[in-house]
């Protein structure tokens, strides 16, 4: 009995240390499970996620597109502020270059270039959006559809519909690009839409207080100012001389002092005033002002005028310095290419060979251009469709050129911003875009010390040839097809 009553007693002890001990092993069950979930939440497991952040934020922007498949919370977190908030603290931002370009049936696509890797992405296509707000207002939409389903049968088609966002302003600030007005089925346009390199997508802001295309555009105070251009008047196209700012805090637009434009005023008969049409061609931010130089012109001729400069902190516009107006590169031309590198701007001033072109650095002090480098290599120009020809027959003089046909009136396709080469600086060096023997798109950098003291022995600026002491690298090249060049920005973020 008695060993009956142990083994009874044992047991019993023994079950009841077996079920006390099957809340801990319940309990430490739970507790792995707890763990194993915690660290598939996490973004790297193991790891608290601020200390993933840091390392997420460490990674070349390049690696970005990989690291969004890698799952739905790596995608989100390279999607998000804090991480460009935590690179800019960190200081290890990255300026990146995109250029505009126009494709087969007239399609503008846009391309970004890491100058570190070297490798080029492909942003997603801006939103073709056909804009009828004066067509509707005049009860003239109807009508477009018919005139629409005729051009589709006749085999013609609109030149602003092969190419939507043709003739607008492209302009970057705030680490987003920014496309700006145009033209739409022949009228011109306000709206803008703008492109997050975060989200990597286009979405429509605020639109401009003016419809206008061909506009100028420049950045100060990280607010984008857009100046000129033309819009649609009585006769076709006629030019602006408003400009507004944008703040991309607010998302709103504000007035601007119009340009004075105060050289075309003196013209000397009201002939010579009704006939030559002032227009801005060309504007760049230098010393905290907006340059804009300026041309009037009656097609196909300009005449260059010097230029006026806006000051915000008086919000007045003034003439630009003679020298500075009168000298600026790319004379009696649609379009002066310029750019800012380090505090110092420079132009592009195209040869009369057509074989290569100049840069010039403008010297504040003797208010002089002065050239730099004696040798830009312009593959593109010698094989490059001219805008226009001449001809002679039936005893006359004609001229050949494309036009944008509004209403009845041919307004010629005089401020296209089509080109065949461009200006960008970043990486504290000069680049020039351009497309080479081969039609690729190749990006060159000006590996120069300091050109800008380099020209301090040429006074007028005219004859010192530096080719011997410049080295054009090729940091980038790409086959874009026919692809022309239409536009390029800088953003670092």
């Amino acid at each position: 009995m008695s060993l009956s009553r142990c083994s009874k007693r044992k047991a019993t002890s023994q079950n009841e240390e077996e079920s006390s001990n099957e809340p801990r092993k319940r309990r430490k069950t739970c507790s792995s499970i707890d763990e194993e979930e915690e660290d598939n939440c996490r973004l790297i497991p193991s790891l608290p996620d601020e200390l993933s952040i840091q390392i997420l934020a460490r990674l070349p922007r390049i690696c970005y597109s990989s690291v969004r498949l890698v799952s739905r919370k790596w995608k989100s977190a390279v999607t998000t502020s804090e991480l460009y908030s935590l690179r800019k603290s960190l200081g290890i931002t990255e300026e990146w270059l995109y250029v505009l370009t126009k494709g087969q049936e007239d399609k503008l696509l846009w391309y970004a270039l890491d100058p570190v890797s070297t490798k080029w992405q492909r942003l997603p296509p801006m939103p073709v959006i056909v804009y009828e707000e004066e067509s509707r207002k005049i009860g003239l939409s109807g009508l477009w559809d018919l005139v629409n389903v005729a051009r589709s049968f006749l085999g013609r088609r609109d030149i602003s519909e092969q190419m939507p966002f043709c003739g607008c302003a492209i302009g970057s600030v705030d680490g987003s690009l920014y496309v700006l007005g145009g033209l739409s089925r022949s009228r011109t346009v306000r709206c803008v839409w703008r492109f997050d390199p975060v989200l990597n997508s286009w979405s429509e802001v605020s639109s401009m207080l003016s419809n206008r295309a061909y506009s100028k555009t420049g950045v100060l105070d990280k607010k984008l100012y857009v100046v000129g251009g033309v819009d649609r008047g009585r006769g076709g196209l006629s030019p602006l001389q408003t400009a507004e700012v944008y703040d991309p805090k607010t998302d709103l637009w504000s007035e601007v002092p119009s340009m004075p434009f105060s050289k075309a005023q003196v013209l000397p008969n009201a002939f010579l005033a009704d006939l030559l049409k002032p227009i801005a061609t060309g504007m760049t931010c230098y010393n905290g002002r907006l340059c804009v130089p300026q041309s009037l012109y009656s097609w196909p001729f300009f005449v260059d005028v010097g230029g006026e400069v806006y000051d915000p902190e008086t919000n007045l516009w003034v003439e630009m310095p003679s020298g500075m107006g009168e000298g600026w590169p790319a004379r009696q031309a649609g379009t002066k290419l310029s750019v800012v590198v380090d505090g110092e701007l420079y132009a592009f001033d195209p040869s009369s060979s057509m074989e290569n072109g100049k840069i010039k650095v403008y010297d504040q002090k003797e208010d002089a251009w002065k050239v730099v480098i004696g040798e830009v290599p312009v593959y593109d120009l010698t094989d490059s469709e001219s805008p226009y020809l001449l001809a002679g027959f039936h005893g006359k003089l004609h001229f050949i050129t494309r036009d944008v046909v509004i209403g009845e009136v041919p307004v010629y396709d005089l401020t296209d911003s089509e080109s065949p080469y461009l200006l960008a600086g970043f990486h504290g060096k000069l680049h020039f875009i351009t497309r080479d023997g081969d039609c690729n798109v190749t990006v060159l950098r000006a590996d120069v010390p300091d050109v800008a003291s380099s020209s301090s022995s040429n006074e007028k600026g005219n004859a010192v040839n530096k080719s011997d002491t410049v080295i054009w690298r090729v940091i980038a090249s790409k086959d874009f097809g026919a692809s022309e060049l239409v536009s390029c920005q800088v953003i670092d973020i």
